[in-house]
């Protein structure tokens, strides 16, 4: 991972609000990053606090899948998901796919804005880190019987 790090931001309707507050809080110290989001979220982040944000298609309409194929091909560092917990949300599945590739790929996942917090005040934040990557090829290379 480089100093300059490649973020995905997401948030459910109930949360958007407070993942807007969280990046408007935190806009120096992202503005040095790379930012990616959902369609929603994208164009609500970067209407109101002026940062660069590449935007893919809103969640439930391809964006959760564009932002989980980033990750599967190396091209987020950071996912910032506020989740809303008291919902149920039609697409779910897409939800768990992103938690899923996340700790598949080692990939940085903060779900609430502790966690988010946690992360920006981290001194790998602003630095290089060496993260792991499990290799999988004797998974893929196993036999099928």
């Amino acid at each position: 991972m480089n100093s300059n790090k490649r973020i995905g931001l997401i948030a459910h309707d109930a949360r958007k609000a407070a993942l807007r507050d969280f990046v408007r809080t935190h806009a120096s110290k992202l503005r040095a990053h790379e930012l990616v989001a959902t369609g929603t979220t994208g164009r609500m982040i970067a209407e109101e606090t002026g940062l660069e944000v590449r935007r893919f298609s809103s969640g439930p309409l391809g964006g959760d899948q564009q932002m989980g194929a980033l990750i599967a091909e190396g091209g987020l560092d950071i996912l910032i998901f506020f989740t809303d917990p008291m919902t149920t949300m039609p697409h779910d599945v897409d939800v768990k796919a992103l938690v899923r590739l996340c700790t598949l790929y080692n990939v940085v996942l903060a779900c609430n804005q502790a966690s988010a917090d946690f992360v920006l005040a981290s001194t790998h934040f602003d630095a290089p880190y060496e993260r792991a990557v499990p290799d999988y090829e004797r998974y893929i290379n196993r036999e099928i019987s």
